[in-house]
């Protein structure tokens, strides 16, 4: 029934306040378990780099004569790498209007915007550090590039077929060749982690996207489904598994929300490092005109100390 005639009703008076909620909600990709989890660094140049060296194969039928001279020599030598330092740049501007009008949830819109601009850049250098990345110089027309994880790493890869290492040559890192996609098994992380043992790396981080980390949760080593309820109360079903408790160690398995789509990467931490040139930091641009103006700017590059402190499942559905 319709209300009666000249009824005041909200969908024709004028004067009611409108019912904004003094908060604003944000729901985005954000976190950075990666480049939080490693370690960190200092890079003095554009170009940063360290040292690599190997110990010999074990020899078992190491054993010489009794008063034996020694005429020859063994050396072990060192190989220099390195990576280049990536800008990365997120900008902003406010005109003076918006900067002075009384906003909901947000005493000024500069200062959020800043907030936000510096969460956007750190999430793009966690995409970059976990990627298949290639590193590169600048060319005037393209910026420095730091190459990524899954780019610096050879020994410890398993990939599907047709699929080749990327690594490091000549002053940059290549980024990996695809191959075919295969499903994620449990026979391949064992793999892995044995390669990586022989060749001297304890791997202990596993970072992988959100279908990998369903498909790594239903691996038959999840020995119970269910906790036995001793009350009342309903009985807790297990569906993941945090820690996998393999022959070499255990792995802490680590979801990421960007960056890892058809790949697994696990890491020992100790053997990688965000390396810093220059800090996040806010520029103020000079004022042309009624606004404010201005950008967030970090310079980084990914620090691999020994490529055989990774290892890859690459090329997964």
């Amino acid at each position: 029934m319709a209300a009666p005639t000249n009824t005041v009703v909200t969908t024709s008076a004028v004067g009611n306040r409108e019912d904004l909620e003094d908060m604003v909600y944000r729901l985005s990709p954000e976190k950075t378990p990666f480049t939080n989890n490693i370690g960190k660094a200092t890079a003095k140049a554009t170009f940063h780099e360290w040292q690599l060296e190997d110990l010999a194969t074990p020899d078992a039928t190491n054993a010489a004569l009794e008063g034996d001279d020694v005429t020859t020599f063994e050396k072990n030598t060192r190989e220099r790498v390195g990576n280049r330092t990536q800008i990365y740049r997120k900008s902003v501007s406010v005109s003076g209007t918006q900067e002075a009008v009384d906003t909901a949830g947000v005493p000024s819109e500069m200062a959020r915007q800043k907030l936000l601009k510096g969460i956007e850049g750190k999430t793009d250098m966690e995409a970059r550090c976990l990627g298949n990345y290639a590193s590169a110089e600048e060319t005037g027309v393209t910026g420095r590039q730091s190459a990524g994880a899954l780019a610096w790493i050879e020994t410890n890869a398993d990939r599907g077929t047709g699929g080749t290492s990327g690594g490091y040559s000549g002053g940059n890192v290549s980024a990996a060749t695809n191959g075919t996609q295969r499903a994620f098994t449990e026979s391949q992380l064992k793999s892995i982690m044995a390669t990586a043992f022989n060749n001297g790396s304890t791997l202990s981080q596993l970072y992988m996207g959100a279908t990998h980390k369903q498909g790594f949760s239903e691996f038959a080593g999840i020995a119970e489904h269910r906790v036995n309820s001793t009350s009342k109360k309903q009985t807790t079903i297990i569906g993941a598994a945090d820690v996998y408790v393999s022959d070499f160690g255990n792995l802490t398995t680590i979801p990421v929300q960007y960056g890892l789509t058809r790949d697994v990467l696990a890491i020992d931490p100790q053997y990688w490092a965000v390396g810093t040139l220059r800090g996040w930091g806010y520029k103020k641009l000079s004022v042309t005109g009624d606004n404010q103006k201005g950008f967030m700017v970090g310079e980084k590059t990914l620090v691999c100390k020994n490529e055989k402190g990774g290892a890859v499942i690459a090329d997964l559905l």
